[in-house]
């Protein structure tokens, strides 16, 4: 692929199961990262879990061209999770170079109408999620940091 290359590097894509997050791992992958793919498996609404669409993502790497990429299922909701997903990263490869925080979920009701727990929901992914894997892999050879969202 010309243009810019991530050869050498190592990505975490979180969220990579579907939309935007597999499109960036596909890319970065196309690019020459190694790639850590991690998805919940769950719904959009954030329920729920499996392996499917992270190891799915996974083979569309590796026979795309012989890619490299390993597969991830935990929250990023969580510090604990947030660190498993780095931790999968220094095991497969190393380091991380860059990360893509991209996983997210939505709850499709007014306003008045989301509980606490909903909210609560969505803070752990969309704002504390970011914070769960940040510390782990700031260092001063860091590439860059992004939140995508659809």
């Amino acid at each position: 692929m010309d243009g810019i290359s991530f050869e050498g590097r190592v990505a975490i894509v979180t969220g990579a199961g579907g939309g935007l997050g597999r499109t960036h791992a596909l890319d970065l992958a196309a690019r020459g990262a190694k790639v850590v793919v991690n998805d919940l498996g769950g719904t959009i609404a954030g329920t729920g879990g499996g392996t499917a669409m992270a190891d799915h993502v996974v083979k569309e790497i590796i026979d795309a061209g012989g890619g490299q990429a390993v597969a991830n299922y935990h929250s990023v909701a969580t510090p604990e999770g947030g660190k498993a997903i780095v931790q999968t990263a220094l095991d497969a490869y190393g380091t991380v170079d860059i990360l893509i925080n991209n996983a997210g979920n939505i709850r499709n009701a007014p306003f008045t109408e989301l509980t606490p727990d909903s909210i609560e929901t969505l803070l752990a992914v969309h704002v504390k999620g970011v914070f769960s894997r940040d510390p782990a892999v700031r260092r001063p050879s860091y590439d860059w940091v992004t939140t995508a969202r659809a």
